[in-house]
């Protein structure tokens, strides 16, 4: 394995694309190892350490086992590894729909412009506010996507003023608004955003209600 550009994974499986305007796809899921931040309604704990290293080769070698068309790229924070650049460009050129998950915390400079980066922007709730890269804001393309979890009402006015103050839904293709799974009622998000004719998609992890917190879906 010396000399070769290598990633640390948490795990790489075949599920059913949980968010974004992507639900419902079958997708392949590369989870890379680390995160910098430590949000207060974290579900993937399990890949802050731990790990396996494994080569790009390999890595690309699993993804087209699977024959599938989608693959997201997730963690973690998959940015917080250098070598996820490479990875993503490379899942790109075999014609697959590639999409990055990103905490927002790390620049998304020099992230390939075919990928779809679905870039999540951390309230205040989350305990991890201060860490948001503002500049990735500018970095957005119209094929992007932004996601807002959000864990209270609170959560969720900022969130809204943020969309209408900076014009966020013309933006990008989505804007992503996502209760914390089991802390902020669905029901009381979705009558929010209708009695405020807001421009975003209210959004389910639909793994969640599948498989429930089950790692590997």
């Amino acid at each position: 394995m010396t000399g070769q550009a290598s990633l640390r994974i948490t795990e790489i499986f075949f599920s059913l694309q949980g968010e974004t305007s992507l639900a419902g796809l079958p997708t392949v899921f590369v989870r890379l190892t680390g995160c910098p931040m430590r949000c207060r309604y974290c579900d993937t704990a399990y890949a802050f350490q731990g790990g396996t290293v494994m080569t790009l080769d390999a890595i690309v070698d699993k993804v087209q086992s699977y024959g599938a068309r989608h693959v997201t790229v997730t963690g973690g924070e998959p940015l917080a590894q250098p070598e996820c650049l490479p990875l993503l460009s490379r899942l790109c050129d075999l014609g697959l729909v590639v999409s990055l998950e990103t905490g927002g915390a790390v620049s998304t400079e020099g992230v390939d412009p075919r990928v779809i980066t679905v870039l999540d922007i951390k309230t205040p709730a989350s305990g991890e506010y201060e860490r948001n890269h503002w500049d990735n804001l500018q970095r957005l393309r119209a094929h992007d996507q932004l996601k807002f979890v959000l864990c209270n009402d609170s959560d969720y006015q900022w969130a809204r003023d943020m969309v209408r103050d900076q014009l966020l839904a013309g933006k990008v293709s989505e804007v992503l608004f996502s209760p914390v799974h089991g802390q902020y009622p669905v029901r009381q998000l979705a009558e929010a955003v209708l009695a405020d004719r807001l421009p975003v998609r209210v959004q389910l992890q639909q793994h969640k209600l599948i498989w429930g917190d089950e790692p590997g879906h």
